[in-house]
């Protein structure tokens, strides 16, 4: 009886103690992490990844990054793999043809000669600066495009969590 009572009053000591050992820490709010991911859009086309070079690390809840991003990272473990699909509304927003403008070419800078895709930055009325791009150029006209290249898509990460801080 003796043998049994102190293995019963073992067990009750160890087991807490193991399952203590083996809960794995996971991603929160608030904590800093490390991690390599790939970004595509739906079509498979990558946009970026952090494969060759540094882990890319964030301070989740910081809003250093998409709001989309930080979510799919909170509950993962160190070593975890996932795949994050991000509609445009948690990521760079949808596409607004507000901050699509037509201006005349009189308007640019003489030393610049317009072409689509180049991308300036110009000071809006309220002072701010924004980064445009030039969609289009006609022989009087040029377009400019003030959404982010990533607006109204939806984004596929695959991450890998590397270290948690």
């Amino acid at each position: 009886m003796k043998t049994l009572t102190a293995c019963l009053i073992l067990l009750t000591i160890s087991i807490p103690f193991l399952l203590s050992c083996s809960a794995e820490t996971v991603v929160k709010g608030g904590d800093t992490v490390k991690i390599h991911y790939t970004g595509k859009m739906e079509d498979g086309t990558v946009f970026d990844s952090s494969r060759d070079r540094e882990p890319f690390e964030l301070t989740l809840g910081s809003g250093s990054t998409i709001p989309g991003f930080e979510n799919g990272i909170i509950g993962m473990a160190l070593g975890d793999t996932k795949t994050i699909t991000i509609p445009p509304e948690e990521a760079y927003g949808p596409r607004r043809d507000d901050l699509v403008m037509t201006i005349s070419k009189d308007e640019f800078p003489s030393d610049i000669t317009p072409s689509v895709g180049q991308q300036l930055q110009m000071r809006h009325p309220s002072g701010n600066v924004m980064n445009v791009t030039i969609t289009d150029v006609m022989q009087d006209s040029v377009t400019l495009d003030a959404n982010h290249a990533l607006a109204g898509k939806t984004l596929i990460f695959e991450v890998e969590l590397m270290e948690i801080k």
